[in-house]
């Protein structure tokens, strides 16, 4: 599900700084308003007395049949008549998001479930009742208003033409006291025009609250979305910057911030949500703070009038620093927002310690790496190298006085290398990277009987003509469950020569490794060894097979059978038979 861009309603309009004693009057909220709350006294009483009327018919008329369908419209009419109430506070600058298309009509009574279970409808309600006295009002205190200013700005013409007594005499305006009434009359039109714009606000407001479509709802399902992809994003952990990054923005997307930010313990930005720049260079959101409590949160104001919220990242127990969220002035988080944003905090702090583990791992394993290959070498390249070294002295030393010693210390040495270069090779074909990545199952396999070779001396025969048809998760199941089975072949069967091969069999493609061992007796391994079961499941993993066959002093067959994959017009890589794979 996408996030939604969008929250459910556009508050209205903030209160902006007047400048000039006409700013209401050339406003053109002014006037929009203006239409606003005159539409709202002839469709606050329409709707007042379509559901007043609906409802009062319905319950008289309850005992008839038509009372049912006449309470079921009122109950259709609330949400209806919802939706041409959010079209007319566009007037006033709120703007709603568009409503989740109904679902396909089941019937009256889940409709009826569903729209009484609904808080929209009774929201709904309570503005169309809420509308038509709140109307009213409006236009009796603006009618009021307006009334006396037009008649103190007239107030040249009703004066000689309108005749107004007091005490028993006609009162005259005249000079400055005329003067006087019409300014009072300007005043009053601007005061008139600042009520309007208050009356406004408050329309904008009621008409936010109650119309809003799922405002909590909405808030809710943004946070559960960015949540799941928060933690996927560091479940997939391949980029910590990027991992970080995403989560700012999860954080802010989610939220009613203006902008996120990560920051590490030493005051330094890991990351911050993608929105204005001013506000990304807002100085709470690096440098050095105080770190809250894990659990909890610091919520106070900034720089700019601004309000900052700072949540505690930990890292593996350790501090991992800080996520900082920086709200426009007036805008502040509440609980359920922070606890939303601890929860990123947390996401955050996880994607820290797993990346910590991975950059430990990966000097552990570097380390052992390096001692494997010195152990390597010391126990074969530096060992063989040692051997020729006292060959050739001894070859150089009877070089002379005995021929036949020094041709035979000379075999010696010149084995030894032999040797050294084989292993040499194997520790080779160990360093380089996975051929099944670089040139498919065929290569792979041919690799590692060059290595099998090369390592103990065996012999290995190879039927590796064309590669096989398979997805990537059986060619990997496929090199794995050989590359065991050769294993095998080496620690437990005590073979001098190995078969290996792979073809395809109509829809199916074999994977065979046989060896000339000791074999054993299947019998006796009720339910195969561990390595066996291994080579199973992996089988199975890509809906394949694997059978095992062995007799005592006959060596071992293993088969693996895949499905094969559907074939592509791309044609398929072929590779030489070869009888065998020699060094």
């Amino acid at each position: 599900m996408p996030l939604p861009s969008f929250p459910p309603a556009t508050p209205p309009w903030e209160p902006t700084r007047r400048e000039g004693p006409l700013a209401d009057l050339l406003d053109p909220r002014t006037y929009r308003t203006a239409l606003y709350v005159g539409l709202s006294l002839p469709v606050g009483g329409l709707v007042f007395a379509l559901l007043t009327s609906g409802l009062l018919t319905g319950v008289v008329t309850l005992f008839l049949l038509i009372g049912v369908p006449l309470l079921l419209a009122t109950l259709w009419l609330v949400p209806a008549l919802a939706d041409v109430q959010r079209w007319l506070a566009g007037l006033l600058g709120v703007r709603f998001s568009r409503r989740t298309p109904p679902a396909v009509f089941a019937g009256v009574l889940p409709w009826l479930r569903a729209t009484l279970a609904d808080g929209m409808t009774y929201r709904a309600l309570m503005f169309h009742l809420l509308q038509f006295p709140l109307a009213v009002l409006s236009w009796l205190v603006l009618g009021t208003l307006l009334a006396a200013s037009l008649a103190a700005l007239t107030v040249p013409w009703w004066n000689v033409t309108v005749p107004v007594t007091w005490n028993g005499g006609r009162v005259v305006f005249a000079g400055t006291a005329l003067l006087g009434v019409m300014l009072a009359g300007a005043g009053g039109l601007l005061v008139t025009a600042g009520v309007l714009n208050l009356l406004g606000r408050v329309w904008a407001w009621l008409a936010f609250a109650l119309l809003a479509v799922g405002r909590a709802e909405a808030s809710a399902q943004r946070e559960v979305v960015a949540l799941r992809r928060a933690a996927g994003r560091v479940a997939l952990g391949d980029d910590l910057e990027a991992t970080l990054a995403d989560l700012a923005g999860q954080a802010r997307a989610a939220s009613t911030a203006r902008a996120v930010a990560l920051v590490a313990p030493d005051g330094t930005r890991h990351a911050a949500s993608v929105t204005s720049g001013a506000f990304l260079e807002h100085p709470a959101l690096r440098g050095v703070v105080a770190s809250p409590p894990p659990g909890g949160a610091d919520v106070g104001y900034v720089e700019g009038g601004c309000l900052l919220a700072t949540l505690p990242v930990v890292a593996g127990g350790t501090g991992g620093g800080t996520l900082r969220a920086l709200y426009l002035p007036g805008t502040a988080p509440g609980q359920e927002e922070l606890a939303f944003l601890l929860s990123i905090a947390d996401h955050a702090g996880t994607a820290l310690h797993a990346a910590e583990l991975i950059r430990r791992a990966s000097e552990k394993a570097g380390e052992q790496e390096r001692a494997r290959l010195a152990r390597e070498l010391h126990d074969s390249v530096a060992q063989a190298l040692y051997g020729i070294t006292l060959g050739a002295k001894t070859a150089r030393a009877t070089l002379e006085r005995d021929a036949e010693r020094t041709r035979a210390s000379l075999d010696y040495t010149i084995r030894l290398a032999e040797g050294g270069v084989s292993e040499m090779k194997a520790l080779l074909f160990s360093l380089r990277p996975d051929a099944l990545e670089e040139g498919g199952l065929v290569a792979a396999l041919t690799q590692n009987a060059h290595a099998l070779e090369a390592r103990h001396g065996l012999t290995v025969h190879a039927s590796l003509k064309v590669e096989p048809p398979l997805t990537p998760a059986a060619q990997a199941a496929a090199y794995r469950v050989a590359q065991e089975a050769l294993h095998n072949t080496v620690k437990h069967a005590r073979a001098t020569a190995v078969w290996l091969g792979v073809r395809q069999e109509g829809t199916r493609v074999l994977v065979e490794v046989r060896d000339d061992g000791r074999g054993f007796d299947p019998a006796a391994l009720r339910g195969g060894t561990l390595g066996q079961r291994s080579m199973r499941e992996r089988a199975q993993g890509v809906g394949g097979t694997l059978t095992v066959q062995s007799t005592p002093g006959k060596g071992t067959v293993v088969t693996l059978t895949l499905p094969a994959a559907e074939q592509t017009a791309t044609p398929q890589a072929t590779a030489p038979e070869r009888d065998e794979v020699g060094a």
